[in-house]
């Protein structure tokens, strides 16, 4: 999951055209045809405008729904010769987009546009050329390009003794009207990273509600259910139908509000500046001092609570009763709860940075759903209010645990301000180290050897306590062997890479492994004069992507020795050095994206052979995507 490189963030819309030296990124091919291909004046012609794809490539129908891809819009040029058309397209595909966490309707390999062009009376004779525009965004299931306009030609020649013939339409064709003709939305961003697992939205959302669940056992919330449900219960008169009204509303204030703020930062933000702002040094610093704070709140340093005051009237509001007081008393028990459950709602916003520009909103919402379903289900079935577990000082030991954990997230921003200003003092092995501490401390605080809240001298250890500290001191343990060059997975991701060289496996990597840095121009010479393309890594610092690739997928030993035949340069393009600057423009004026990472393959000539967008997890693909670019590999591939 994007974390770290996702703070405050949401798609960019770029709306850029691929320049001359990168006509091999178009991947659709148009054709118009009229049949007759002579008319007389005053006849009937159909114009069919096909478009071919290659392979996994894609783009949208004429219909697709707003806030997601460009939809496709296809339309006649101004002739003397037309005095009016109707355009029909087949039935797209419609499913769930993984680029944009929407259903979009497509069509993918071939489809054909047709127009029913109504000659003009008063054309005159001979031959008249009529031009079809087409605009679209073509896109594979990881990656997409910036909207094309592709003119294409045909000639109609018109002869009063032509025969006039009404155009028959196949079947599965409907008549697109005057939407065809409108503006098409700014278009959206290619969502780097997509096959990370996850990335998907439907993920998202699962792991939002989960976070909203497991806040239900932080020492602010669990008090609250057997106080709150008694509300309910208690009411004078109040029949069974009452008490769920009263308990869906007081859900609902909890929903109110957190969906508010996932609103609020949607708004805020709009939809631009991903990589800008999800790898700028002064977000991720102030979200790593917000976690600080609520870190060493938890540790019971200090209490973060809000205004008294404020409280106390939304308090005074709720209990005058009727809808408004019970959706007030949703909203007063989140304020009251905000201080435990802060850190959930930082990593969720923190999530959402690459996804769709509703996901704040919706992830605030998957969380506030979950939060109150259990107040809704016990409402519903009040004798399970006695099985639950009492409040003790197991939620006391919860809270200390969550601290440790929160100020483990913190270093991982602290991280991202490090890198991105290129400081190197929380270098990997002080990364490491500092992590294996947090989390033994929290292991052996559950196991009785570390004295703080929650944990009386004489206290029996439980089983529940004894597996989950021993499970924390094994997690710490296994972090020792990356602060010596080891791999460590999927953790990898998440950590600094380590000094040296470009690619890294989780380790230093010297600059003898042939990667060149932010040194476009030298790669380009170095290819001319060895006679081999150039693989560009467009990455980042901050990016996790980048560095989940650098650690598990260049070392696998196909895709090093694929990589031996090619010229080898990064570019990072979310420091705050001239070069960052410089590679970004390069990669939005060329590939009309800046999501990172961003992978291409290019002759000595600048030439665009194939790109990769995003982290992938298999291996063969990314192996096919180098091995376009050397005819002997490729063979051996086969």
């Amino acid at each position: 999951m994007k974390r770290a490189a996702r703070v405050l963030a949401v798609f960019v819309a770029f709306g850029l055209c691929v320049p001359a030296e990168a006509q091999k990124l178009n991947p659709i091919h148009w054709k118009f045809e009229l049949k007759p291909a002579s008319a007389a004046p005053g006849g009937h012609v159909l114009g069919r405008l096909t478009a071919t794809m290659d392979d996994e490539w894609h783009l949208y129908s004429l219909s697709t729904p707003k806030g997601g891809p460009i939809a496709s819009t296809v339309s006649l040029a101004d002739s003397p010769a037309i005095a009016s058309y109707k355009i029909y397209q087949p039935q797209p595909v419609r499913k769930l987009d993984p680029n944009f966490g929407i259903e979009t309707e497509t069509f993918g390999k071939e489809v054909a546009f047709l127009f029913d062009i109504a000659v003009s009376p008063s054309a005159s004779g001979g031959p008249v050329e009529l031009t079809a525009n087409a605009r679209y965004q073509s896109c594979t299931d990881r990656q997409c390009l910036p909207p094309r306009r592709v003119p294409s030609t045909a000639t109609l020649t018109l002869d009063a003794a032509a025969r006039t013939e009404t155009p028959t339409i196949p079947a599965g064709y409907t008549e697109f009207v005057a939407a065809a003709t409108a503006p098409a939305a700014a278009p959206a961003i290619q969502k780097g990273g997509a096959a990370v697992a996850g990335d998907s939205l439907v993920t998202f959302l699962l792991i939002a509600f989960g976070f909203g669940l497991a806040a239900i056992f932080t020492p602010c919330v669990f008090p609250m259910i057997p106080i709150t449900l008694s509300f309910f219960l208690s009411r004078e008169g109040a029949s069974r139908s009452e008490t769920l009204k009263q308990a869906i509303l007081f859900c609902l204030g909890i929903i109110v509000l957190f969906t508010g703020i996932g609103f609020a930062i949607t708004a805020l933000l709009g939809p631009f500046g991903v990589v800008q702002l999800g790898s700028n040094p002064w977000v991720n610093g102030f979200i790593a001092l917000v976690f600080f704070a609520f870190g060493l709140s938890l540790l019971g340093a200090f209490e973060i609570t809000l205004p008294s005051g404020l409280l106390t009237r939304l308090d005074s509001a709720s209990r005058q009763g009727g809808v408004i007081g019970t959706l007030l008393m949703g909203l007063t028990f989140s304020l009251t709860s905000f201080a435990c459950v802060g850190p959930f709602i930082g990593t969720l916003l923190a999530a959402s940075v690459q996804g769709s520009k509703l996901q704040p909103l919706l992830g605030m919402a998957a969380f506030a759903t979950g939060l109150s379903a259990p107040f809704f289900l016990l409402a519903l079935f009040p004798s399970y209010l006695k099985r639950l577990p009492r409040s003790g000082g197991w939620m006391v030991r919860v809270k200390v645990v969550l601290g440790f954990v929160v100020l483990a997230a913190m270093l991982k921003y602290l991280s991202s301000v490090d890198q991105v200003l290129q400081w190197n003092i929380l270098t990997r092995e002080r990364f490491l180290a500092t992590w294996f501490v947090l989390f033994a401390l929290a292991g052996l605080y559950l196991l009785g050897l570390l004295r703080m809240e929650g944990i009386d001298k004489d206290e029996t250890v439980g089983v529940a306590r004894l597996l989950v500290g021993v499970g924390l001191l094994a997690f710490a343990l296994s972090l020792l062997p990356g602060m010596f060059g080891a791999k460590l997975g999927e953790l990898d991701a998440y950590v600094p890479i380590g000094s040296g060289g470009g690619i890294a496996n989780g380790a230093a990597v010297p600059e003898s492994a042939g990667w060149m840095k932010n040194d476009y121009t030298g790669a380009l010479a170095r290819a001319k004069a060895e006679g081999k393309p150039v693989l560009i890594a467009f990455t980042g610092y901050a990016c996790t992507n980048c560095h989940w690739m650098k650690a598990n997928m260049f070392p696998r030993p196909e895709i090093a020795a694929a990589l031996k035949d090619i010229i080898k340069v990064e570019l990072y393009t979310d420091g705050t050095d001239p070069e960052s600057g410089q590679n970004q423009k390069l990669q939005e004026t060329k590939f009309g994206t800046v999501a990172i990472p961003f992978y291409a393959l290019v002759e000595a000539n600048g030439n665009v052979i194939a790109t990769f967008g995003g982290a992938t997890r298999q291996a063969p693909e990314f192996l096919a995507f180098l091995t376009k670019g050397n005819p002997v590999r490729t063979a051996e591939s086969r």
